[in-house]
C-alpha cells in the first residue's frame, strides 16, 4: 500500500510541476525575485536606521550623564572649598555613580556603533548585487522575449504554431467537403444518366429516349416539308404522290440512320 501511494504522489508531483512549467513566465519570475531583493535591502536599511537610531539616542544620554557628572565635581569642589567635607564627599559619590552608567553606556555606544557598521556595509553590499541582478534580469528578459518572438514566427513560417494548425486544419476541412460534394455531384449526375434515379421534374433523360425523340422529331419534319410541297405544286393526286413519296423518302432516311438499307427488291 506504501509503494502505491509513493507512486501516486509521485505522479501528482510530477503533472503537477509540468503544469506549473507550462504556467510560468520566467519574465515573472525573475521580476518577482527582484522585488523580493528591494524588500530584503529596504529592511536591511531599516535596520541600519534603527541601529543608527539608538546609538544617537546613548549618545544624547551619555552628553546627558557626562554632564552631570561634571556638575557634581563642580559642586563638590565649592563644598570643599567651603569647608563642607560633608557634602563633597557625597557629590563625589553621586559622581561616581554616574561615572559607572556612562562606562555602561559607552560600551553600548561602540557595540552598536559596530552593528551599525557592518549592517552598513551589508546593505551598500546588498545594494550592489541587487542593481547586478537588475541588469541581469533586463539582459535575460529581452534575451527570452527575442527568442520567443523568433520561435512564434518559425511556427507561423513552418504551420506548426496552434493558431496556424487550426487555420490548416480548418482548410483541409473545407477541402474534404468540396470534394465529398464534387463527388456526390457527380455521382448523381451519373446515376440520372443511367436512368437508375428517376429525374421527379421529368427533364432528364436517358440515351435510348433522347436518340428515339430525335429521330422521331426528323422524320416528323421531312414529312411535313413533303405535304408543303405537295401542296404547293397543286393537284390532289400529285398531293397524294407527293405524300406518299414523302412518307417512302422518310423510311428511307430512318433507315439510314439506323445504319440500314432499303429493300429494293420488294420496291
Amino acid at each position: 500500500m506504501s509503494g502505491v501511494m509513493k507512486r501516486m504522489g509521485m505522479i501528482f508531483r510530477a503533472k503537477a510541476n509540468k503544469a506549473l512549467d507550462r504556467a510560468e513566465d520566467p519574465r515573472e519570475t525573475l521580476d518577482y525575485s527582484y522585488q523580493k531583493q528591494l524588500e530584503l535591502l529596504q529592511k536591511v536599511r531599516r535596520g541600519v536606521a534603527d541601529v543608527a537610531t539608538s546609538r544617537k539616542r546613548l549618545e544624547l544620554q551619555l552628553n546627558q550623564l557626562q554632564g552631570q557628572s561634571a556638575k557634581l565635581e563642580d559642586q563638590g569642589r565649592k563644598a570643599l572649598a567651603l569647608g563642607r567635607e560633608d557634602l563633597a564627599r557625597e557629590a563625589l559619590s553621586r559622581r561616581a555613580a554616574l561615572q559607572q552608567q556612562v562606562s555602561d553606556l559607552e560600551t553600548q555606544h561602540q557595540t552598536l556603533q559596530g552593528e551599525e557598521e557592518k549592517l552598513t556595509l551589508a546593505a551598500q553590499r546588498l545594494q550592489a548585487k541587487v542593481d547586478a541582478f537588475r541588469t541581469k534580469k533586463e539582459t535575460i528578459k529581452a534575451t527570452y522575449t527575442a527568442a520567443q518572438a523568433q520561435t512564434r514566427i518559425g511556427e507561423a513560417f513552418t504551420g506548426i504554431s496552434e493558431e496556424m494548425g487550426d487555420v490548416g486544419l480548418a482548410i483541409q476541412r473545407a477541402e474534404d467537403k468540396t470534394a465529398q460534394l464534387q463527388a456526390r455531384a457527380g455521382a448523381i449526375d451519373e446515376l440520372l444518366a443511367s436512368g437508375a434515379l428517376d429525374d421527379p421534374t421529368g427533364t432528364a433523360k436517358d440515351d435510348i429516349a433522347a436518340e428515339l425523340d430525335r429521330i422521331s422529331g426528323g422524320t416528323d419534319v421531312e414529312l411535313e416539308l413533303q405535304r408543303m410541297k405537295a401542296e404547293l405544286a397543286g393537284g390532289s393526286g400529285a398531293s397524294k404522290q407527293a405524300i406518299e413519296g414523302g412518307g417512302a423518302a422518310g423510311q428511307d432516311a430512318q433507315g439510314q440512320r439506323n445504319g440500314t438499307r432499303p429493300n429494293f427488291d420488294k420496291q
